[in-house]
């Protein structure tokens, strides 16, 4: 058991790659993202910010009355 444990731990660890400065622009594209819809996700954290009448830590502004 501890065998296999080891083995998959050293497969999980192998798969790790060193990113180059000049290789960051292809993971920078919106198709990597894990959210794809980027203005649905706006408007959730405005809602949200709303309901709570407060103003948080996202990108939203404003609060309260849902007016922003």
């Amino acid at each position: 058991m501890k065998l296999i444990a080891l083995l998959v731990f050293a497969s999980l660890i192998s798969a790790c790659a060193e990113v180059k400065p000049w290789q960051r622009d292809k993971l920078a594209k919106p198709e990597m993202t894990f959210n794809d819809d980027a203005l649905g996700e706006q408007l959730d954290k405005q809602v949200y910010n709303s309901k709570e009448a407060a103003h948080g830590g996202g990108s939203v502004s404003g609060g309260g009355c849902g007016c922003n």
